[in-house]
């Protein structure tokens, strides 16, 4: 029915044009963030699970550095303990030369003097020998977090081993010296120990990093299926908009013309 005070038509490309203007802003949004998910509305299942997996992905970035610092901290106190190895060979040739009946007790006291000069140093590598002013060899007692969960830990406890010292004792005299090489050899077996459970720790570290940089990359790509945009698809769907949104204004346009049609009849 030819009516002029209601623009039934005009109202229809309204409504047709406000929609398909917002679809295009969408897709025009959707392609300047690049993510598919905008807005809660786009995908509230998929926003939730993207959440997810990107709390997951910051969480074991950190753990990922976390693991790395662990190994650099124990690699630092198994430079230490390398030094003070080198430290107890010549402990132990000194005692072995000392226990020799070439020498007299005069340059015993000489080799004697370099012993227990080696001696304290062995003492002042241990002490000295700190990360962020935290003693390694022998009291390092820490725990770091290696994943997702606070149960994701793997702790360090040195103090449970056998304590890396000098050997102690004399070389000053035969007896001395003789048992001074019994001493260095406990010491050297004690080092020994303790490299090995550092190396252990370290081998497990770095197995550990790589572990969490395999699951971080796999993360990230189920995370990026779930709301980064198709670039290809949205930008079709954009033109399809704009399009639209054009034939919109067209058909608008041609609908406020009617009711200047319908006045004729009355002329």
């Amino acid at each position: 029915m030819p009516v002029v005070a209601t623009n039934t038509a005009a109202n229809s490309a309204i409504r047709f044009l406000n929609n398909n203007s917002a679809a295009a802003a969408n897709s025009v949004s959707k392609l300047s963030s690049g993510s598919r998910i905008v807005r809660a509305s786009d995908d509230a299942a998929g926003l939730a699970i993207s959440t997810k997996l990107t709390s997951d992905s910051t969480v074991l970035k950190q753990a990922a550095t976390n693991a790395s610092q662990a190994a650099s901290v124990l690699q630092v106190g198994d430079g230490a303990l390398a030094r003070i190895a080198d430290v107890l060979q010549r402990l132990k040739a000194l005692a072995a030369q000392s226990s020799s009946g070439v020498i007299s007790d005069t340059e015993r006291g000489y080799i004697n003097a370099e012993y227990q000069a080696l001696n304290t140093e062995v003492g002042d590598i241990i002490t000295s020998t700190t990360f962020n002013n935290q003693q390694i060899v022998n009291t390092f007692s820490q725990s770091f977090l290696v994943g997702v969960s606070t149960s994701h830990t793997i702790a360090i406890n040195l103090n449970t081993l056998t304590a890396v010292a000098g050997p102690g004792g004399t070389v000053s005299t035969t007896a001395g010296a003789t048992a001074a090489i019994g001493a260095v050899d406990g010491a050297i077996q004690n080092l020994s120990t303790q490299r090995a459970t550092l190396g252990a720790y370290i081998s497990r570290f770095e197995t550990r990093g790589q572990a969490i940089a395999t699951s971080i990359e796999n993360i990230d790509a189920a995370n990026s299926a779930i709301k980064d945009v198709d670039l290809a698809a949205e930008q079709s769907k954009l033109v399809s908009n704009n399009v639209l949104v054009q034939a919109a204004v067209s058909a608008l346009s041609q609908a406020n013309q009617i009711p200047q049609q319908l006045l004729r009849v009355l002329q």
